[in-house]
């Protein structure tokens, strides 16, 4: 479980550390904008949002704000990364696989390009410059 939450040691450590930041602060600030026109814009959008889980509009759009400004903080941050990419996920293969899925490839790129990153941050995790890394060290320290 350790080896899973934490980024092993090699030569290479900080520079991948150092790329795992970079992708997780551009990403996550690409995606923050998303949310924020839907935060600002929750009025307006709320009676014409794509329901595909039948949960109510109100509630798609609750969750893709949720999942597209208050999870990207968390993956800029790198605190409880894996966790905060599922939703992320979730939004994007929703974007992708079902909201857009009869759309051309040109108009549902975007989608695919975000689920791919969060795929790959999944995988990878936070790395040595997260708040993951910082309070994991501290918890599993000998």
């Amino acid at each position: 479980m350790k080896d899973f939450l934490l980024l092993s040691k090699s030569p290479g450590d900080k520079l991948s550390s150092a790329a795992l930041l970079f992708i997780r602060v551009a990403i996550g600030f690409l995606m923050i904008t998303h949310g924020w026109g839907k935060l600002q814009n929750f009025e307006a959008m709320s009676t014409a949002f794509p329901d595909p889980l039948g949960v109510g509009v109100k509630t798609s759009l609750i969750l893709a704000i949720g999942a597209e400004f208050f999870a990207s903080i968390f993956v800029i941050l790198g605190l409880l990364t894996r966790l905060s990419l599922i939703p992320l996920i979730s939004t994007m293969g929703m974007a992708f696989f079902v909201i857009h899925a009869n759309d051309p490839l040109k108009s549902k790129e975007l989608a695919l390009v975000y689920l791919v990153t969060y795929i790959f941050l999944f995988i990878k995790g936070g790395g040595k410059f997260s708040l993951d890394s910082l309070l994991l060290r501290k918890l599993f320290k000998n």
